[in-house]
């Protein structure tokens, strides 16, 4: 009873993650290269979409205030995480930091946790990535056959945008990481640029009798405006910025994790809470937070554009969430990859996920693992079974809630 309950000394765990060589990561990560990664998780399709629902139902302009609190919230959480990656900077995350302090047993148990959310998470973002992409080549005239745009369960033979998009992701993550840290790079830039383009564009265009009253009067009802409204829709902002965790399974790729961990962890959290609170403020001062009710509310970015005399910002708004889509598998498929390698290296799985390239210093063993899998799931399984298997990785109603977000468009 006692062995399945042995910990791991946090001693053990600074000298692993002070190994060098051909068997080790290459650490290359620096803090800003950390905080362009928290970006790149976090800000995905749900600023396109939740900020609707959130104003429409629960806060109107007052939805600044809901991703202020929902940040700050999220900062407590990050603090945890920024304190651990520093002291044991293994890049096991939740993982390794249960097995210094619980046992083995409830480690492996929180390490397979982790695989099952981002393999089924990462599945989710393909198969809506894929939708998104059909949808964007639809209006520029050119048509993807049935068979190679839907699974079995939809009436195809294979999805195989999905597919595609996870097999590219993952070759940039095993050619090495300074690779994979370019190549997010680029991406999270031009989704920012497009974000921006938004905000200054449509700065012009607030009217003040959008934003008046600032916080509409309570309905009556618990969430429905006023204050309680600003702390309901602050719960549902909150899964706005989940992914930040993510930036702690790249401790063992970091210089100096102990000074750059919680630098990367917080600071991604600091921009992408301005980055909300600015695209928000935008939205429901262009366009009224009323405009924004029913099926309105999955599309508010649409709403608000029909207000300005751009209509090809649209276009721009869907690259962009192809963009976010991308650079969440990227982080998803590296995260999981290094969670494999660390339980390989402990014995919880096969040692030959702990494999790392001598040439690119990757854990490329468990990168074409996860990639396969995710490709498979993603080209032969449809997004509402997966949204499904999503909820069980993730058992409370706002996760469930953010899988089923991921649906087609």
């Amino acid at each position: 009873m006692y062995s399945i309950f042995r910990t791991k000394s946090v001693q053990t765990l600074q000298q692993e993650s002070s190994s060098h060589g051909d068997g080790s990561l290459q650490r290359t990560l620096t803090p800003f290269k950390l905080i362009v990664l928290g970006i790149g998780i976090i800000v995905g399709a749900g600023i396109f979409s939740v900020t609707g629902t959130i104003a429409a139902n629960h806060t109107g302009p007052a939805i600044t205030l809901s991703f202020i609190i929902a940040a700050c919230i999220c900062g407590l959480t990050g603090l945890c995480y920024a304190e651990l990656a520093s002291r044991m900077p293994i890049s096991g995350s939740a993982y390794t930091y249960t097995y210094a302090t619980i046992g083995e047993l409830p480690a492996w148990i929180v390490g397979w946790n982790i695989i099952l959310e981002y393999m089924v998470g990462g599945t989710v973002v393909c198969v809506s990535w894929s939708q998104y992409f059909q949808n964007f080549l639809s209006d520029c005239g050119i048509h993807v056959p049935l068979a190679l745009a839907a699974c079995p369960a939809e009436g195809g033979i294979i999805n195989l945008p999905a597919l595609l998009i996870a097999g590219l992701m993952s070759t940039f993550l095993i050619r090495g990481i300074k690779q994979s840290t370019w190549v997010n790079n680029i991406i999270v830039a031009l989704k920012l640029i497009i974000i921006f383009l938004f905000i200054i564009l449509g700065w012009h265009y607030i009217k003040a009798e959008n934003l008046t009253p600032y916080i509409p009067a309570n309905t009556g009802e618990f969430g429905s405006f006023g204050v309680s409204g600003i702390l309901r829709g602050a719960g549902i902002a909150f899964f706005a910025f989940l992914g930040f965790d993510s930036v702690s399974t790249m401790a063992q790729e970091t210089r100096n994790p102990r000074r750059n961990m919680p630098i990367g962890i917080l600071g991604s959290l600091v921009v992408v809470m301005i980055i909300y609170a600015l695209f928000s403020h935008v939205l429901t001062g262009v366009a009224n937070y009323h405009e924004f009710q029913g099926a309105d509310s999955i599309a508010p970015v649409s709403v608000a554009i029909a207000h300005m005399p751009w209509p090809w910002l649209n276009k721009l708004i869907v690259l962009a969430i192809l963009l976010g889509y991308s650079s969440v598998i990227l982080v998803m498929q590296m995260a999981q990859s290094r969670i494999f390698m660390v339980m390989g290296q402990d014995g919880m799985l096969s040692k030959g996920f702990s494999s790392i390239h001598p040439r690119w210093r990757t854990p490329w063993k468990s990168s074409l693992f996860v990639a396969v899998a995710m490709a498979l799931m993603a080209g032969f399984m449809s997004g509402r079974a997966a949204g499904e298997l999503k909820y069980f990785a993730e058992p409370t109603p706002g996760r469930a809630n953010a899988a089923e977000s991921y649906d087609a468009p």
